[in-house]
């Protein structure tokens, strides 16, 4: 699978893609949102075993600026019935700059033409101003909250996201 967004190149993973999803993950180690989240591998077994993890499941897609091959981040999904649970981390280089919500609400759209998905669910910390606006810009409302710790003594309130309109996308 292969998208093409104004300013972004969408693709299915592929297992030579692991070294540049390890950069991403070591950024992600030493941000301030690292502890809203399970602790994702840095080594290179690691990151490996979770490259050929992921893969099997056909539902993570790497991120590139258009018509460069640096991987600025990825979306990923989780399909539980008809409920697709989405997950995206983008290095800290390319924060703040639109293309999160840019590749987000492409995949949605996709999986809707393609898969017949409608029902989007996602997580997040309530103090992660950040992801929490993207969600809400796509459409997704929070419905519920419960209080989450994924690294020692750091516990947290966890927001629960659900998109059931995707009409709200069109206006995006």
């Amino acid at each position: 699978m292969e998208l093409f967004t104004q300013r972004l190149q969408i693709r299915s993973l592929a297992l030579e893609d692991w070294q540049q999803l390890q950069k991403i993950f070591i950024d992600f180690a030493q941000s301030p949102s690292a502890p809203y989240d399970h602790a994702l591998p840095t080594d290179d077994q690691g990151v490996i075993a979770l490259t050929n993890h992921v893969l099997e499941q056909g539902l993570f897609f790497p991120v590139f600026l258009r018509g460069t091959s640096e991987m600025i981040g990825y979306v990923c999904f989780h399909k539980s019935g008809e409920e697709y649970d989405l997950g995206y981390c983008f290095h800290s280089s390319f924060h703040h700059q639109g293309y999160a919500r840019e590749s987000v609400k492409a995949l949605l759209q996709w999986l809707s033409q393609t898969q017949g998905a409608a029902h989007f669910t996602a997580g997040t910390a309530l103090k992660n101003h950040s992801s929490r606006r993207l969600l809400e810009q796509l459409g997704f409302a929070l419905v519920s909250t419960e209080t989450l710790c994924f690294h020692k003594n750091h516990p947290f309130t966890g927001g629960r996201f659900k998109l059931d309109d995707l009409s709200s996308l069109d206006m995006i």
